[in-house]
């Protein structure tokens, strides 16, 4: 396995994170600027996409190229015309019973458009909701969506994603008081959509858990986790499916936020940093795993 290359494409002043490959350029957010910036590789430099995201955090492509969006401060999940990023997005989520979402980080999307969501709140303010949970929200009959409660369990869940036979949804506790769970998890998932009892794949104790994963082709989970504060360091994690970590890769700069592939065959690794940087790793040895686009040869 090749030694990892990092280069930095792009540095802005807050935490950057959510990258997604629209099949020709990077995606990604700098939260706190309530900006989506799209990096172009031919130019090698990033200009605004998107303005006004409601401090816009994890994104992800369904497989017809429409983009999710978790926008935290606006409490809310939408859906964006990519080829119209300034147009008013579709909300797809309204939290059980009413009331109003915390602030919605990451999600994932499986093959029937169900769209999985996390919602911690690490803003230091009081929660929206009495609990930090995990949804999945569905496009139902006559174009509504309907959100459901699928865990009952967690605490700040961070980082969310389905495994490639989408049995499974890996679920990353990222908690920050100490004693708290630092876990990723694997929730079964059922038939409806509902998840089963998890299983604890890998408990990081007091260091700094899982943030964001992203997906290779042969099912090995990449992770951004750890920090310069306490642990082994800022790294990127190999997981099997099972849990087993196959490989660590520190990264040059602290705290690492999100991780995808993107390049024309889906081999170039893209890593957001909490310190506002954005990097490339054009080796990994692995291929990306996403739904949206396809990989091409």
């Amino acid at each position: 396995m090749p030694e990892w290359n990092w280069t930095q494409i792009a540095d802005h002043p807050t935490l950057t994170e959510g990258p997604v490959w629209d099949g020709s350029g990077l995606l990604y957010n700098e939260c706190y600027a309530n900006t989506t910036f799209r990096w172009d590789p031919k130019a090698n430099e990033s200009a605004v996409w998107r303005e006004n995201t409601g401090q816009a955090n994890g994104m992800s492509f369904d497989r017809q190229g429409q983009l999710y969006v978790c926008e935290g401060d606006a409490h809310r999940v939408t859906r964006l015309d990519p080829e119209n990023p300034g147009a008013e997005p579709m909300v797809i989520s309204n939290p059980p019973a009413g009331g109003t979402l915390n602030w919605p980080n990451d999600l994932a999307i499986d093959s029937q458009g169900r769209v999985y969501f996390t919602d911690p709140n690490y803003t230091g303010d009081p929660n929206n909701l009495p609990h930090e949970s995990v949804y999945m929200t569905e496009h139902t009959f006559g174009g509504n969506w309907n959100t459901t409660r699928v865990t009952f369990d967690t605490k700040k869940p961070n980082g969310v994603l389905l495994s490639l036979d989408q049995k499974t949804l890996f679920v990353a506790g990222s908690t920050h008081e100490p004693g708290d769970p630092r876990q990723l998890r694997a929730y079964p998932v059922n038939e409806d959509g509902t998840l089963g009892d998890y299983q604890v794949l890998h408990d990081f104790a007091q260091s700094r858990g899982i943030d964001g994963m992203t997906l290779t082709s042969t099912g090995t989970i990449v992770a951004t986790a750890g920090s310069s504060d306490s642990g082994p360091g800022p790294m990127l994690y190999e997981l099997e499916a099972s849990g087993r970590v196959v490989r660590t890769h520190p990264t040059p700069a602290d705290s690492p936020t999100n991780c995808t592939y993107g390049g024309s065959s889906l081999s170039t690794l893209f890593v957001t940093f909490a310190g506002g940087e954005v990097y490339q790793v054009d080796d990994t040895g692995h291929t990306g795993h996403l739904a949206f686009p396809q990989r091409r040869f």
